[in-house]
């Protein structure tokens, strides 16, 4: 399958009318019914790109660092980044293990295969307290098949379907949008063995379709108090198989780890 343009305008919208969500809310549901409503009308190849966080609310992903109970290793652990321990103990429960810490950094391998600071565990745009804190979803690709095959049938369309994040990049000042789910779209186009413009035979190059197409929802849903969670994309030509683990490069060939 293809990934790039399959014209010569990629259009970026965002879905509006979604209410503040909440613990419990059939959040696919509430997507269909704001996409039913656009205009123009989706149509067989867009991509709808969720922001995590109100996947993670209406899964009810909240803790209170209040009820945490703090291990020794957690309590050593934010002593060196200087971080509550509560928050890190959190980090702990939530990854695989941590890959690197600094003053004021923590950086782990979320339970999902994600590199990232504090194992995505944040407090923007979440309502309450600073006692509260919001943890990745469940599963953001299974969630992502579960929400393409819903909406492709409730719409009558077919679609792909990320789930979009926000990530601090090694060597870069900065935070971009990166898919951490996937469906319904290649998320990872090979095209190794392809010929470049003069003939040259590509050796290594593999494009990250899914982090490219969250890296332009996140222009239009912003990172602050945009209020807009969900994007869809047009004239892009993805469709196929693939979810966002497609793109995690495994610790074999990870030299910075």
């Amino acid at each position: 399958m293809a990934a790039e343009a399959s014209t010569t305008r990629i259009q970026v919208r965002p879905v509006t009318g979604l209410p503040e969500v909440k613990a419990g809310d059939d959040v696919i549901s509430l997507i269909a019914d704001s996409l039913s409503t656009l205009a123009p009308a989706i149509t067989d190849g867009d991509v709808v790109v969720v922001a995590q966080k109100i996947v993670s609310k209406a899964q009810n992903r909240f803790a209170r660092l209040s009820e945490v109970t703090v291990s020794p290793e957690a309590d050593a652990l934010a002593l060196k980044c200087d971080k509550d321990p509560r928050l890190v103990q959190l980090v702990l429960q939530e990854s695989r293990g941590v890959v690197r810490t600094g003053p004021g950094i923590l950086i782990a391998q979320h339970i999902s295969g994600h590199i990232m600071a504090n194992a995505g565990i944040d407090r923007s745009n979440v309502r309450g307290d600073e006692d509260t804190v919001l943890l990745l979803p469940l599963d953001p690709d299974g969630w992502c098949a579960s929400a393409w095959q819903l909406l492709s049938n409730r719409l009558g369309v077919q679609l792909g379907v990320v789930m979009a994040d926000s990530f601090g990049r090694p060597w870069r000042i900065g935070t971009a949008g990166v898919a951490i789910g996937a469906a319904g779209m290649v998320a990872r186009k090979d095209v190794r063995g392809m010929p470049d413009r003069f003939g040259r035979v590509l050796e290594s190059t593999e494009i990250g379709v899914a982090d490219e197409v969250a890296a332009a929802a996140s222009l239009v849903m912003g990172q602050t108090n945009e209020g807009v969670p969900v994007v869809v994309i047009s004239g892009l030509d993805c469709a196929g198989e693939g979810r966002a683990a497609d793109l995690l490069r495994s610790s074999e060939r990870d030299l910075f780890r």
